[in-house]
């Protein structure tokens, strides 16, 4: 199927993505297709996702792979976090039956592609989710871990590294950071 005009509605959007072969997100109108990542890329997400998991065991919360398609109907944006944590139940976005609208936790693998748009724009969107209370970015070049925590109306910034513990007070967990770096082909 190609690839639709650059200006659609989100109910075309959606008709296209159910034939797409990869994934698309939905800027405003504008349908803009997803690049692959790196195998450390990768591995971080699967890290990031398996830790999340357990730290989470017995708690009324879901972690969704980058297949978990998150709505921001206030900035009519759609995109694939690397990692998103809902509590509760999972609501729909009003337009789209598999659009997440209620995620608590969001996570980024950065690369250098994606970067600049995971620290700006695509923040500035998620900002807008009303139930999002952290915003948390994975390095790949260092063990850097950072969270936006929403406090009130502010945005607090938290930088971890190695040693340390990343606290997601929303989830009431916490995540070593040399854990999420281990890897165990390195000696």
């Amino acid at each position: 199927m190609a690839e639709p005009a650059q200006h659609v509605s989100y109910a075309e959007y959606l008709e296209f993505i159910e034939h797409a072969e990869l994934k698309h997100e939905y800027i405003d109108g504008v349908v803009v297709a997803m690049a692959g990542g790196t195998i450390e890329h990768s591995r971080l997400v699967a890290r990031t996702s398996y830790l999340l998991q357990q730290a989470l065991e017995g708690k009324p919360c879901n972690v969704f792979s980058s297949d978990g398609r998150v709505r921001i109907e206030a900035t009519n944006r759609s995109t694939y976090p690397d990692v998103s944590v809902v509590c509760g139940s999972v609501q729909a976005a009003g337009d789209d039956p598999q659009g997440i609208s209620n995620p608590v936790v969001l996570v980024e693998v950065l690369s250098d592609s994606t970067e600049k748009d995971d620290r700006g724009s695509k923040f500035a969107h998620y900002r807008r989710l009303p139930s999002l209370r952290e915003y948390v970015l994975v390095a790949q070049d260092a063990p850097r871990v950072e969270v936006f925590v929403r406090e009130g109306e502010q945005w607090v910034f938290r930088e971890h590294g190695p040693g340390q513990e990343v606290e997601l007070t929303s989830l009431g967990v916490t995540l070593a950071v040399d854990r999420l770096y281990a890897d165990p082909t390195r000696a």
